[in-house]
């Protein structure tokens, strides 16, 4: 595995941190499912979030890069940076859970 330096290491954790929440995540998955711009509104309409909750998260993902927020209008639009980004994110954690399975199965 390649080494990171002092500045990738503190970028990577504040990222996996950025990642460490489930209504963050939600809204990755589900901007990146749609692979096309969603209105900030429709999004918290999908997830049952209060707007002003799920803009505060956006703002975290919004700052790590791992989404863009613009204005059409007075609305706010969100759509993902990388969508291949995000599969292979979900892949890894994929295969994170079910090679913990046996060990939190014994729990």
């Amino acid at each position: 595995m390649p080494a990171l330096n002092e500045d990738e290491l503190r970028e990577a954790a504040r990222t996996f941190d950025a990642l460490g929440s489930q209504a963050r995540l939600k809204i990755l998955i589900l901007v990146g499912e749609t692979q096309r711009p969603l209105h900030i509104k429709a999004v918290a309409k999908a997830l049952k979030m209060d707007y002003a909750a799920l803009y505060r998260q956006v703002k975290v993902l919004q700052e790590r890069g791992l989404l863009d927020v613009y204005e059409v209008g007075r609305s706010r639009v969100l759509s993902f940076k990388d969508a291949e980004l995000l599969r292979q994110a979900v892949d890894t954690a994929k295969k994170m859970i079910h090679q913990q399975q046996p060990i939190l199965t014994k729990q």
